[in-house]
């Protein structure tokens, strides 16, 4: 699709590695709107190549992809596609993963468990040229930047160490860690060394139990859309 043939109304690109989970977006959008054009990627790097290959008026990306993350797709985004508008749904409510989206460069935020009331205003929103974030959300956000809210031990992790500790909390091995974020075994293990000592946690199990606590996991892959 080039830009003398393009479609009318919205261009989204839907970025979630679970085929159940676009599929359901995709239902909520069509239904809301049949003039907007929708093209799925299953990863972040498929996203980069829908995004260099046709023009995108807003992307919808989940935060935890195997690969390349959410944030890191965010991030490639707005430095090589600045026009295009970025809103993620992700399935973490915590308000660390939202305070990261927007400072990476999202435009709004939507937990998955809202996703069948909210998708489409925010997406009318952020596409307009406004914010959006979920309102109970934004209330925790506004808590712990007025200090009301404890922050998070975790809150000094660096994107990256968050990612890392995502996929301890979630079973996997350093090497597929490794593999997965293209690092070395012994990157991962110093990564994982750093997390232990900034959240003052003596081992792996104590790090799953934190991650457990904290809701620090990994996607299931639940669409979440109980309301369709």
């Amino acid at each position: 699709m080039t830009a003398t043939d393009r479609r009318p109304g919205l261009t989204l690109l839907l970025v979630d590695d679970h085929a159940i989970m676009r599929e359901g977006l995709r239902r909520i959008l069509e239904s809301a709107n049949s003039d907007w054009h929708i093209v799925e990627a299953a990863s972040g790097y498929q996203a980069l190549e829908c995004l260099r290959r046709d023009p995108v008026d807003l992307a919808v990306v989940d935060l935890s992809m195997p690969g390349m993350n959410g944030l890191e797709l965010i991030r490639r985004i707005k430095a090589e596609h600045a026009a295009v508008r970025v809103l993620v749904l992700s399935m973490h409510a915590e308000e660390q993963y939202a305070l990261r989206a927007f400072k990476t460069g999202a435009n709004g935020y939507v937990t998955k468990d809202r996703a069948g009331a909210e998708l489409v205003e925010a997406v009318r929103k952020v596409a307009s040229g406004g914010a959006y974030v979920t309102a109970s959300l934004a209330e925790r956000v506004v808590q712990q930047l007025n200090g009301a809210l404890e922050v998070p031990r975790h809150a000094q992790l660096s994107d990256r160490e968050l990612d890392v500790l995502r996929r301890i909390v979630a079973g996997e091995r350093l090497t597929d860690i490794a593999e997965a974020l293209h690092l070395s075994i012994k990157t991962v293990s110093t990564h994982k060394t750093r997390i232990q000592e900034k959240l003052q946690l003596p081992n792996t199990a104590s790090l799953i139990r934190y991650g457990l606590e904290h809701q620090i996991v990994a996607d299931s892959g639940n669409s979440g859309f109980d309301t369709l």
